[in-house]
């Protein structure tokens, strides 16, 4: 069993009805910040539970829980003629794998025959004569909450509860960090669903007793001789003394404080808080009942290789488990597979399917290239190392006073020589791509590996830009191979002269002592490059791939 599809309307930053598919297994949503990700991840953890931040919900309704531009445009409204409706938050959670006559009909907004649940947050019929006496009195500058209620239904329009849903959630927020009288509340949560009752119980006669102790010790009974001479009530003779909180029946949650290796919980590194939160949260019994995973950035505070551990833990423990996980991390995406990405960008998902040959296997194997780098910037520029990095930065703020392509969002990526393999995620998600190449003095070969990209297969958002003439000399190199004059450094090399050139090295060499000295010093060649004062002539493939 598991959930086949979301419909989110008017809850946050989802004002229009928001669907977003999802596949039976992993399911991992990447996107900009502000695009939404956590609000899916909340929506159905709310719809399935009713639980918000580990809260009820519905004991912190706000007007902030619903879409700001819907509440505005109703306020706005109500001075009007015409005055709108009060909006709705509407959550739909389509489940399949399994016959569950209850919960199938047409009572979602697809009005086809399905089966799954409906939560809303509505004004309630109850309150409709109130409400509409509240707002002819005018004057309303927020959104009248009082006046909601929260409902779920099946799709066969039955009234139900949480606890009837079939589907369950476990939600892991390895990001917050919530305190209580210095002991982690998430912990605690974590905690007491690991517990049985007898357990709990047996907690609180512990509890129980080390309030006598503490009462009857010797420093706290001569404390207590010493407050209670401040007599509150001369009549009744009512005094102060210190004791300990047993007012509610899980207090021991408040007192008892976590620790780890017998440094307090909130004391050790974040890196480690999260690696605890998310495997005591993939353990503990709601996890292991649960159908869904919802696993908010489980990147934050680690490095690869715990990040690495971290993420064959979630597989191994959730291997009959529906998984959504939110990422910024191009190493979690990598890892645990580009094909499971799904990419909310202006609200709308994009999956990222049917990658060619290897590719999803070799960033797997390989989790260090920038993947999400391409897959969030606005348009990226896909370059072979650092030098060539360097250099068409420096062209593109000469062309933009002074402007770096990412404050643009512009994107240049070193890849290596993985351009292929980058131009399959960018053909899958029509990103636009300039890639810039050297020919190496065979262009009949480049054409030829890009092919897909060149002529009559070209696409308008992929450009291929290299310099289509050969250049030649008699320089040779230590080992008497031919120097290649067909890549960057000899184009700029030519398009500038020696005397610029000299002149930004700090150096008095001939042409073929520069072309020698820029190929064995790449990287700091490039960085003066890129530093310097003086006015810079590019090749016409760079000056291209920089067009916007």
């Amino acid at each position: 069993m598991y959930i086949s599809k979301v419909i989110i309307s008017n809850f946050k930053s989802y004002r229009k009805p928001f669907c977003l598919e999802l596949e039976k297994g992993l399911n991992i949503l990447v996107g900009n910040n502000e695009t939404g990700k956590s609000t899916i991840l909340e929506a159905i953890h709310l719809a399935l539970s009713g639980l918000s931040n580990g809260r009820y919900f519905i004991n912190d309704l706000s007007e902030y829980f619903f879409n700001y531009e819907s509440v505005q445009k109703y306020l706005s409204s109500l001075g009007s003629s015409s005055p709108l409706p009060p909006p709705e938050i509407s959550i739909e959670i389509f489940i399949a794998g399994d016959e569950l006559p209850f919960f199938e009909g047409n009572g979602n907004s697809t009005r086809k025959n399905e089966c799954g649940i409906c939560f809303k947050i509505e004004l309630a019929e109850k309150y409709r004569g109130e409400y509409n006496e509240y707002v002819a009195q005018g004057n309303i500058s927020a959104l009248p909450i009082e006046f909601y209620e929260v409902n779920w239904t099946s799709f066969a329009r039955e009234s139900i509860t949480p606890r009837k849903i079939p589907v369950k959630s476990a939600m892991i927020d390895s990001t917050s960090n919530r305190y209580r009288n210095g002991s982690d509340v998430y912990i605690s949560h974590i905690l007491r669903n690991h517990l049985e009752e007898k357990d709990k119980n047996g907690l609180t006669q512990a509890h129980r007793r080390l309030q006598t102790q503490f009462v009857n010790d010797d420093s706290v009974k001569k404390v207590n001789d010493i407050i209670s001479s401040l007599v509150i009530d001369v009549a009744t003779e009512k005094r102060l003394k210190l004791t300990i909180d047993l007012s509610s029946r899980d207090a021991w949650e408040s007192s008892f404080l976590t620790s780890v290796e017998e440094i307090p919980f909130h004391h050790i590194g974040k890196g480690e808080q999260a690696v605890i939160k998310t495997k005591l949260a993939l353990e503990h019994k709601k996890s292991k009942e649960a159908n869904i995973l919802l696993i908010e950035e489980p990147e934050n505070h680690l490095s690869h290789s715990k990040l690495n551990q971290l993420i064959k833990d979630i597989h191994n423990k959730c291997i009959d488990k529906q998984i959504l996980i939110s990422t910024h991390s191009s190493f979690v995406a990598n890892k645990l597979g580009l094909e499971k990405l799904v990419i909310i960008e202006n609200k709308i998902p994009l999956r990222l399917k049917n990658l060619k040959g290897d590719t999803q296997e070799f960033f797997e194997k390989l989790p260090g290239y920038d993947t999400l780098r391409l897959i969030l910037c606005k348009k990226a520029i896909l370059v072979e190392g650092d030098c060539d990095e360097l250099l068409v930065q420096r062209a593109y703020m000469d062309k933009n006073r002074g402007r770096l392509p990412i404050e643009d969002e512009i994107d240049v990526i070193s890849v290596g020589t993985s351009f292929l393999r980058f131009l399959q995620i960018a053909s899958k998600i029509e990103k636009p791509v300039c890639v810039v190449t050297d020919s190496d003095g065979d262009v009949n070969a480049l054409e030829l590996k890009y092919a897909e990209y060149l002529g009559d297969n070209a696409k308008s958002f992929i450009k291929i830009c290299y310099d289509d003439f050969i250049d030649s000399g008699e320089l040779l190199l230590a080992n008497k191979k031919p120097f290649n004059y067909n890549t960057l450094e000899p184009k700029f090399l030519k398009a500038n002269g020696i005397q610029k050139l000299n002149k930004i090295f700090g150096s008095n060499k001939n042409e073929d002592e520069l072309h020698l000295y820029m190929k064995t010093n790449k990287t700091s060649c490039a960085l003066k490059i890129f530093e310097t004062v003086e006015q810079l002539k590019f090749p016409k493939y760079i000056l291209d791939a920089i067009e916007k």
